[in-house]
């Protein structure tokens, strides 16, 4: 609508950071399409082409502003809300299927065909599955040329290019330049930590989020929680590092994310970072960690939107207004989240202990993977937890991020001993459903569609528990 575009072109004129990937816009005059709040000349009205997504731009013909680096902004907060087929399928273009399983894949995942799911994404999005998932492989393509000192060749085949041609290409097209154009061109901290890479430290990343992020409220969660030889919290408040294993499609993988003092990295009105760090046995998953990671943090959240309408409620005002941008944590592994939410964390480390796959290469503190559900299932077949583990094994109960919630949590209900506080817990941290609420919770339906993140204010207000 006009009306809509009218309203977009007020957020670039301001440099609005808080539409930073709720959409893209793009300059006829330049050929470079740009985040709303890219420091740029404001172009005039008449030039300007508005994009749901980098890729419908990049279909477009138009290339990435160098100076906004539109393609690093965090993902559009609207599809980690959806629970319909395009945000499912959205979801899971960012965890890697279309790369491993092509469209096909994706379509079976979904229930659909691959002509209606290519016909619904091109509506809504602009762009189909081949070309969401073509502007990510371009995405993890500049990630790894400007912080690592891989040679080309195998940057190509690590960011899932099928060939050295199609990877030219590509980045031509998208970044109006060469591989090698691009590597050189990083900024001085990237190629300070592309020869860090090189010695084996991992990959450097910034894990970018709009708005305030308090991140005391989540380390102190992943710190409560942490499982001994797959989780480890280090370091005063304020100043602590996460880090954790990760059983990835194709290999295995470490990873290490820094509490940033303040929570963000330039300030709560336009959004900020955390530092990350990558070891992968295969550069193949790095996309994947990269997804893995930001459902963790809850980095694609829109805390404007959240806080506008929770901070409306006499209750939740005051709360809101001491923790602004409060996140609603996710997981880096939905099934053993569930697992995990089922038996608690004493629990959890002795299956650990006992069936957890060691590293090949342990790193500290760091060990073992959690075992998978199979391992789980075969090795103690009963009761709930057996139950459970045999129902994630053999795809009776779906975690991954294109399952639908509500069937998730059908079929976990069905499952002989699963309780509902447990499902409401899986729901909201496993499926990352920003609208979950345990039963009996007595939470009213004005806080909707963000009962999970008003839970979570209520947690850290000690004002409600998850135990009786």
């Amino acid at each position: 609508m006009q009306g809509d575009d009218d309203s977009r072109y007020a957020a670039v004129r301001s440099r609005d950071g808080r539409f930073d990937g709720a959409f893209f816009f793009g300059v006829r005059t330049t050929g470079v399409y740009c985040r709303p709040s890219c420091p740029a000349r404001t172009p005039h009205r008449r030039n300007v082409r508005f994009f749901a997504t980098a890729a419908a731009a990049q279909g477009a013909g138009f290339r990435a502003c160098r100076r906004c680096r539109p393609d690093a902004v965090p993902g559009s907060a609207e599809w980690d809300v959806r629970a319909d087929a395009v945000g499912r399928a959205v979801r899971l273009i960012g965890d890697g299927v279309v790369d491993r399983e092509g469209v096909a894949g994706l379509a079976a995942r979904l229930g659909y065909s691959s002509r209606q799911v290519q016909r619904q994404l091109t509506a809504e999005l602009g762009a189909g599955p081949v070309a969401l998932a073509r502007a990510q492989r371009a995405h993890t393509a500049r990630i790894l040329l400007q912080t690592t000192v891989l040679p080309v060749t195998e940057v190509a085949f690590a960011a899932g290019f099928s060939s050295v041609r199609q990877f030219n290409d590509t980045v031509r097209s998208v970044y109006a330049d060469t591989p090698s154009g691009l590597r050189a061109a990083a900024p001085a901290r990237d190629r300070a930590g592309a020869e860090q890479a090189g010695a084996g430290s991992g990959i450097p990343l910034r894990l970018a989020h709009r708005g305030p992020y308090p991140a005391g409220p989540v380390f102190d969660l992943l710190q409560r929680e942490a499982l001994t030889g797959v989780e480890e919290v280090s370091g005063p408040p304020g100043r602590r590092v996460y880090r954790r294993t990760l059983r990835l499609p194709y290999g295995t993988g470490v990873a290490a994310v820094a509490e940033r003092p303040g929570g963000s990295g330039r300030g709560s009105g336009s959004g900020g970072w955390l530092d990350a760090r990558l070891r992968l046995t295969d550069l193949r998953d790095l996309t994947t960690a990269v997804r893995r990671l930001r459902r963790l943090f809850d980095l694609d959240a829109d805390p404007y939107a959240v806080d506008e309408r929770l901070g409306a409620d006499p209750r939740l005002a005051p709360l809101v207004a001491a923790r602004p941008g409060l996140r609603s944590p996710g997981a880096a592994d939905p099934a053993e989240l569930a697992v995990r939410a089922l038996v608690g964390r004493p629990a959890a480390e002795r299956l650990v202990a006992r069936y957890g796959k060691r590293l090949d290469a342990p790193r500290d503190g760091l060990t073992h993977l959690f075992p998978e559900p199979a391992t789980i299932a075969g090795a103690e077949p009963h009761g709930t937890l057996g139950a459970l583990t045999a129902a994630l094994a053999d795809g009776t109960v779906r975690l991954d991020p294109g399952a639908d919630r509500d069937a998730a949590e059908a079929a976990l209900l069905a499952l002989d001993g699963m309780d509902p506080a447990t499902v409401a817990a899986v729901r909201t941290r496993a499926l990352g459903d920003p609208d979950a609420a345990p039963p009996g919770a007595g939470v009213p339906d004005s806080w909707r569609p963000w009962r999970s993140y008003a839970l979570n204010h209520l947690r850290a207000a000690g004002e409600w528990s998850d135990r009786p």
